[in-house]
């Protein structure tokens, strides 16, 4: 049985800046910093809300901790693994354990795939279960977050903000992560 009092994620120090460049040789003047010095720890079975203004940096904390782009300091450990240290099959293996809903459902969704194929491309780039178990795990995901089994096999394009942000869930959750980045939800 799993410890609640371990903690799942911890952030410390967490620091991203952007570098302002200036003139013909594009020299570093200045630095935005979109995230400065945060630290946090979450347990199994807790939720944690970043809350601040529009631009304040809650995105950037999001995609830094997940590793989607890269830290400027700071330290994240999942389950005590130093998440910035790893590369190659340690990597990929705690990717599969930390997922994204992210804030747009137009522009991350790829709308040259079937809703049933981007819900799967998870399980596939992991290996997870034979071809017919993945297709039908995948419907029944989708019933979850309130689709039908038949958009399974129809494009991004044909469904709303909304449905398309379900899609998005759906796609986290295929995967069966321990953690999730949800990146405004309920925005579309």
């Amino acid at each position: 049985m799993e410890n609640p009092n371990h903690n799942l994620l911890e952030v410390k120090d967490l620091r991203k800046y952007f570098p302002v460049r200036r003139g013909v040789m594009s020299r570093v003047v200045a630095n935005v910093k979109a995230v400065d010095g945060v630290s946090f720890h979450i347990r199994p079975g807790e939720t944690l809300g970043l809350v601040g203004e529009s631009g304040c940096g809650k995105t950037t904390a999001g995609r830094t901790i997940l590793r989607l782009i890269e830290p400027t300091a700071g330290d994240v450990l999942f389950e005590g693994a130093p998440v910035f240290q790893l590369s190659g099959e340690a990597l990929r293996k705690i990717r599969k354990q930390m997922q994204i809903i992210f804030q747009d459902p137009y522009g991350s969704l790829n709308p040259r795939m079937t809703v049933g194929s981007i819900v799967m491309e998870g399980m596939v780039a992991h290996g997870m279960y034979a071809r017919d178990e993945r297709i039908e795990r995948a419907q029944k995901i989708l019933e979850r977050v309130g689709l039908d089994r038949e958009h399974f096999y129809r494009y991004p394009h044909e469904f709303s903000g909304g449905q398309r942000q379900r899609i998005g869930i759906a796609r986290a959750l295929a995967v069966e992560p321990r953690f999730i980045v949800c990146d405004e939800p309920v925005s579309a």
